[in-house]
């Protein structure tokens, strides 16, 4: 049997706005003090993540875009357990405090916030 495929290619992603909006009206939400998933309905054939990272929330393009590399890095290490939903991240400002290993673990609470509300 062939290892599961780990890649973030552009069907792991939400890349339109009716994508986005479908999420942003029909949602519920994991968080924590930083991170908010949006979580949209159950789709069918794999999860697929989007970013909404606001400037007012993290100022300098710099840091959006290290954000954004470590979500996408985290989720494509656990997509093959995540169920199949679409999920848009948010942030708060204080998120620049935390180190790299500080937000994989949230991020990973998070995600099993996520299997563990999809299964019921």
């Amino acid at each position: 049997m062939a290892p599961a495929r780990k890649s973030f290619s552009r069907s792991n992603r939400l890349v339109h706005a009716q994508q986005y909006r479908q999420v942003f009206e029909h949602n519920f939400r994991i968080r924590d003090e930083y991170i908010t998933l949006l979580i949209g309905h159950q789709r069918g054939d794999q999860p697929r993540l989007g970013f909404a990272i606001a400037k007012k929330q993290v100022k300098r393009a710099v840091d959006r875009n290290r954000l954004k590399r470590l979500f996408r890095e985290s989720f494509r290490l656990n997509q093959q357990d995540l169920p199949d939903v679409d999920m848009v991240i948010m942030v708060r400002q204080n998120i620049l405090k935390l180190t790299h290993s500080e937000i994989y673990l949230r991020l990973n609470k998070l995600w099993q916030k996520v299997i563990e509300r999809c299964e019921n």
